[in-house]
């Protein structure tokens, strides 16, 4: 659910960048002085069209970003006014929600080191608000931390490195100011996603995920990255899900981002990476990204004698076994009956068996178990991670692809691996991101979803696209949220990806902008 894992997702068109600037000089110019003395803070807005989906009307939005501009120049008159509004936009938009099928709706950002200006995240916020938005997923780890770069004791850089910025807590200063404005705010991690930086010591390289052919996922390729010939590849880092070290850094960093008490904490990137073409489709053992030491050991000790020891790491080692192996296990350890390991029960007539039917079974069962233990790496990461929220009683979400713990064909699987229906969160966030044109198949990414939900979970379906206008084989955002409630209203929670993409002239300006 992030920038870099959705580049294959397509940005919206830019508006007229003529018209950006208009917009800017409008606002600018149009301040409490302008509006008039009979500027009244409490007129209705249940009038608006947009009001069936919360939004704040065109007027209202005017008023409040002028105040802003004037407040945020000393204007104390202002700064009132700018109070008043924003505290009945609160109540606007929570009356609404109550009253509203969708009680909440969330929309995933990141933000940049020029957010640190004065009056920026007001701004981001504001919007969120002015469009109905009653929850953010603020981006808190992405290959680098949003934490103060002088109190940063993870294993990673801070995102703000600018002189002046060292004590500066963004993701601090977003809860408070999102509170402020009735937004429920969410931490959004990468998990498996380490960044490249990690691997840059010895020891973060000992914790990387390498899969049989001695391939990293920096240079495997991944689909919706750009290739390893760009600069930009280099984001992409998956680490071993048994790796201790890994483990122990991550848990450290979860911790840092609980103690600011957000709302909530969501996992991106829970997963394998999805290779290019061919690769996308995991049907060997060297597929497979369990050939870290961590990995192979763990994987090792799920052995329940010598023979099932020693096929394993045959298996491993030549990506395959031969008939020759099991003859010469048999001499290795003639005083066991069957290989085993756990969760193999033998076949009863397996001893009377020709060796040529026996292998057929055996290397079935090898193939199963390390498809298992690649999955089951996963699993265990999340619950490792979502420990120390759970011990600050917050919530935890997973993000998810709907399709990506699917097999395809006799022995394949989808490559990612990600066994979401054991996914142990509060809330499941699965990317629906399908592209039919239509909400069809949308809705039908969300029930299958649904089918695998424990009652416990609250399912918050996240979809891409824009306000009005369909996104290149998505419908708009209104289309796709009321096909998810004709044929599914037990959902109550939607989110959008992304602010970006509904504010792409403010997100380039944001994210290119450079402090003083």
């Amino acid at each position: 659910m992030d920038f870099t894992l959705h580049q294959n997702l397509p940005m919206p068109k830019k508006r007229d960048r003529h018209k950006w600037y208009q917009q800017i000089l409008f606002g600018v110019l149009v301040t409490s002085s302008s509006l008039g003395q009979g500027y009244d803070p409490q007129p209705t807005l249940a009038q608006s069209p947009a009001a069936d989906y919360c939004q704040i009307p065109p007027a209202e939005v005017i008023a409040k970003n002028s105040l802003r501009l004037a407040a945020q120049k000393g204007d104390r008159n202002s700064q009132a006014k700018y109070s008043e509004i924003i505290k009945k936009h609160v109540t606007y938009v929570q009356q609404c929600r109550q009253k509203s099928w969708l009680k909440n709706q969330a929309i995933w950002v990141r933000l940049y080191p020029c957010d640190t200006r004065p009056g920026a995240l007001e701004e981001i916020f504001d919007r969120m608000v002015n469009r109905g938005y009653n929850q953010v997923h603020v981006a808190t780890f992405y290959g680098k931390a949003l934490l103060p770069r002088s109190s940063n004791q993870t294993a990673w850089n801070s995102v703000l490195t600018t002189r002046g910025t060292d004590k500066t807590d963004l993701l601090a200063d977003s809860i408070q100011k999102g509170r402020e404005r009735g937004l429920k705010v969410y931490a959004w991690m990468y998990s498996l996603n380490f960044g490249s930086e990690y691997g840059v010591t010895p020891e973060g390289q000992s914790a990387v995920a390498i899969n049989g052919r001695g391939e990293t996922t920096l240079f495997a390729g991944e689909e919706g990255f750009q290739k390893p010939t760009d600069a930009n590849s280099g984001s992409v880092l998956f680490v071993d899900p048994y790796s201790d070290k890994a483990r122990a850094d991550y848990e450290r960093l979860v911790t840092e981002v609980a103690r600011r008490r957000p709302d909530g904490i969501l996992f991106d990137y829970i997963r394998f990476p999805r290779g290019q073409g061919g690769q996308s489709i995991a049907s060997q053992v060297k597929d497979l990204w369990i050939y870290g030491d961590n990995s192979r050991q763990t994987l090792a000790a799920l052995a329940q004698n010598s023979k099932g020891t020693d096929l394993i790491d045959r298996y491993l080692t030549k990506g395959t076994i031969t008939v020759n192996d099991l003859k010469e296990v048999d001499k290795l350890y003639p005083n066991e009956a069957s290989p085993l390991w756990q969760g193999r029960t033998p076949l009863q007539d397996e001893g009377t068996m020709s060796y040529e039917d026996k292998f057929a079974w055996i290397e079935w069962d090898l193939w199963q178990l390390t498809v298992a233990h690649a999955s089951q790496g996963v699993v265990s990461f999340l619950q490792k991670a979502v420990a120390p929220v759970e011990q600050q009683k917050l919530k935890s979400g997973a993000v998810f692809f709907p399709e990506a713990n699917q097999p395809i064909g006799r022995r394949g699987f989808d490559s990612r691996l990600q066994a979401w229906d054991r996914f142990p969160t509060n809330e499941w966030h699965p990317m629906a991101y399908a592209t039919c044109n239509r909400s069809d198949c949308i809705t039908a990414q969300v029930r299958r979803v649904l089918s695998f939900a424990p009652a416990t979970t609250e399912v918050v379906p996240a979809l891409a696209g824009t306000w009005s206008n369909p996104t290149e084989g998505r419908p708009s955002l209104e289309e796709q949220m009321n096909g998810i409630h004709r044929s599914l209203p037990q959902i109550h929670s939607i989110s959008h990806f992304a602010f970006s993409w509904q504010e792409p002239e403010l997100d380039y300006y944001r994210s290119s902008c450079q402090l003083k």
